[in-house]
């Protein structure tokens, strides 16, 4: 039975609440048109073509600090984790669980909003985003949250955040072209992971368990280029990396790359998802299609993902791992 760990619903309390808050959002006006993010009834439509399929939910963008300042932004957090967690209670056959979301501009305030949707709504982790309003996920001031999500032994699903005002070049104040989506979500999942690497945070924690969307971003395609520095081809070795050394890395850089997990949520490329594959292994790879965003409503991303899945080069065990094996038993879900 295949368990989708990374796919976006927005229930539609949360929405309009979402669009009272923020009425020029470009997404949130866009959403509008694709009623399987947050109309449940169509949501349940688009499962009925795909029997058997189960779905872990988690909300799409924006991320709540975007919405709210820090005083706010924990009552966002607290409907949006409430509504989700209803709806698995009443369809738990289709969405055993959910992604609780957090109010990251308020860090302290994510661990306590963490701890009630974990152990009072049934969360089976959190999402953040890879950046918050700006602010690297590595600044310290988010390590007690990384800190926490490894004691409890549970993932932390990350988003790539990035909008048009991320422009392309310095002379420029926006994107043009939607190059702030189509490449730049994969760079800024790179860059965030890069980042809490070289920040020490797998060394401090290596129990820890994150979740990268889109097969890891970048990191599969290039990962001869992230084991080759700039500094080492002049300075270093072959197994010597000196900004590595100089951030205290205790093990090969690509050794911390692969101790994340990475979805299969390649819009349905088996070409794609091969790469990833073979970055990442069987281990570490989960089903995930990022329904419902495709012109169809997310038929096209769940049954692309299924085929690409199905294409890979691997035996029929290892895709009932990536299937659900490994999601079931990261997430702590019974059979």
């Amino acid at each position: 039975m295949p368990i989708d760990i990374f796919n976006h619903f927005t229930p539609q309390k949360v929405y309009e609440t979402f669009r009272t808050l923020a009425p020029d959002n470009p997404g949130l006006k866009a959403f509008a048109a694709l009623p399987a993010l947050w109309q449940i009834d169509a949501r349940l439509k688009l499962m009925e073509q795909f029997p058997g399929h189960q779905q872990v939910l988690s909300l799409a963008n924006p991320p709540l600090e975007m919405l709210a300042g820090p005083d706010k932004s924990p009552d966002l957090a607290r409907l949006a984790n409430d509504e989700l967690a209803a709806i698995c209670a009443k369809h738990p056959d289709l969405f055993p669980t959910f992604t609780a979301s957090m109010p990251a501009n308020n860090p302290d305030a994510v661990i306590r909003e963490a701890e009630r949707a974990i152990g009072t709504l049934g969360a089976r982790g959190i999402q953040l985003f890879t950046n918050v309003n700006g602010k690297p996920l590595s600044a310290p001031e988010f390590f007690p949250v990384f800190e926490y999500m490894a004691k409890q032994d549970l993932p932390i699903w990350i988003h790539p955040m990035r909008g048009p005002n991320f422009s392309d070049y310095a002379s420029e104040d926006h994107s043009e072209n939607e190059i702030w989506f189509t490449f730049g979500w994969p760079y800024e999942t790179s860059a965030c992971m890069t980042r809490l690497i070289f920040a020490g945070l797998f060394d401090r924690l290596p129990t820890l368990k994150i979740i990268t969307h889109h097969y890891g971003g970048m990191i599969p395609f290039f990962a001869e280029k992230i084991a080759l520095g700039f500094q080492q081809i002049f300075f270093g070795a072959p197994d010597r990396n000196p900004v590595a050394e100089r951030a205290g890395l205790k093990k090969p850089l690509l050794d911390y790359f692969r101790m994340l997990y990475a979805d299969t949520a390649v819009n349905g490329s088996a070409a794609a998802a091969v790469c990833g594959h073979a970055f990442f292994g069987t281990d570490r790879s989960l089903f995930a299609t990022d329904a419902p965003f495709d012109s169809l409503g997310g038929q096209q991303l769940m049954q692309g993902t299924v085929d690409a899945v199905n294409a890979l080069p691997i035996s029929e065990t290892d895709k009932a791992r990536i299937f659900d094996g490994n999601a079931r038993a990261l997430l702590k879900l019974k059979a």
